[in-house]
């Protein structure tokens, strides 16, 4: 999806005379620019120009935000973030852990790293050829991560799969075609109340989501999605 004009809130982008410092919406980082919306947002250049694992990456070491669901929903708005696509692997569990690591006060350099090295994994199309949608399987290494678990643990292997299970599920009920922003919203919610019930750590979920995005999904379910702004 590319736009000419702030990727924020799409308004008009304005070209002053005079330099000012501006702290970038992804990175957090102050610069000098004479460029800024009607709004007041700005985007650096490094940023405006980033792939999706790095902006991901980049945001996510930059806030200290303890809602997911306002994580993703920041991102999606950046040009890297396509429509569809294994982008969204990374995106959930990394915005799960960035949540997650900045409620208890972790360490989440390594984390990511982690994070991103196992989204990668997950090939495009994985929902549809293996049964399997990588945002659950992104809730699946959430859980293995925060827990720093693996094949052999007893309690803690058991909930990385039932999360995603649990994932899956949900994502199963409205069928198909697959939509990577609808996948992902369901991720997340579940994700939030798996980590209330199970790890007693409660993350910010005080947004309600209504889809900008099906104006340029084409095989968008439209009034059967339970995320569908009818305006579109």
């Amino acid at each position: 999806m590319v736009k000419f004009n702030c990727l924020i809130c799409n308004e008009d982008i304005i070209y002053e005379n005079e330099s000012k410092d501006r702290i970038c919406y992804f990175c957090k980082k102050t610069f000098n620019s004479q460029m800024v919306c009607k709004k007041g947002h700005f985007i650096c250049d490094e940023c405006h120009s980033l792939d999706a694992y790095n902006i991901i990456t980049n945001y996510c070491l930059n806030t200290d935000s303890i809602n997911p669901m306002g994580i993703i929903l920041d991102l999606m708005k950046h040009p890297s973030i396509n429509m569809h696509g294994p982008e969204h692997h990374y995106l959930v569990p990394a915005a799960l852990i960035t949540a997650y690591s900045n409620k208890i006060d972790g360490n989440l350099r390594p984390l990511l790293n982690e994070c991103q090295k196992r989204s990668k994994n997950i090939l495009g199309g994985f929902c549809g050829y293996y049964g399997a949608c990588g945002a659950a399987i992104g809730c699946g290494i959430y859980a293995s991560i925060i827990q720093n678990s693996g094949p052999l643990d007893k309690k803690e292997w058991g909930l990385c799969n039932l999360i995603t299970s649990k994932t899956l599920e949900c994502i199963s009920q409205d069928g198909g075609p697959r939509c990577c922003k609808r996948n992902s919203f369901h991720a997340i919610t579940t994700a939030i109340n798996f980590t209330k019930e199970y790890f007693n750590i409660d993350l910010k979920k005080d947004i309600t989501i209504s889809c900008s995005y099906s104006n340029i999904n084409k095989t968008c379910l439209k009034e059967k999605c339970p995320y569908f702004k009818k305006e579109n």
